[in-house]
């Protein structure tokens, strides 16, 4: 990885599929378009797979089937280490039983200029978050109202 100062913000996802969805790899290309257009970098991708029963599976990129998800690009191998078995776990917690489940650890490339700048300006984060699409949804929803 490149050093800290030339590093932009990480950031983990995790979504969650129902269980009659078939996993077929109709995310990688819009995955692989950010990678492509220098947007994002994939440090991590771990699918997890939770039973009705609750038992947990994790598989890499490399333990994907091509001729399902077909080729993943970028993706392949992307394990930095950064999901640990204990970050798997909690994710798994957070998916219903019979549900899988893609966490992606991703670097916002598109940040870096303007992180460099700000940290020879002397800046720092201080503060970050994100507000869920639904979240944004409801209230443009409750202004037109």
């Amino acid at each position: 990885m490149s050093d800290i100062h030339e590093t932009g913000p990480i950031d983990w996802i995790l979504l969650e599929f129902p269980a009659d969805k078939q996993t077929n790899g109709e995310l990688v290309p819009p995955i692989l378009d950010l990678v492509d257009r220098h947007i994002v970098r994939i440090l991590d991708a771990l699918i997890i797979v939770k039973g009705d029963d609750g038992s947990v599976q994790t598989l890499t990129t490399d333990e994907l089937d091509p001729a399902v998800v077909g080729d993943l690009g970028a993706l392949a191998g992307a394990s930095s280490g950064l999901i640990e078995d204990d970050d798997a776990a909690a994710a798994a917690e957070l998916l219903g039983a019979g549900r899988s489940g893609l966490m992606l650890v991703y670097e916002n490339v598109w940040a870096v200029s303007f992180g460099v700048a700000a940290r020879r300006a002397g800046g720092q984060m201080v503060a970050s978050g994100r507000i869920p699409v639904q979240a944004i949804v409801a209230r443009l929803d409750a202004l037109e109202a």
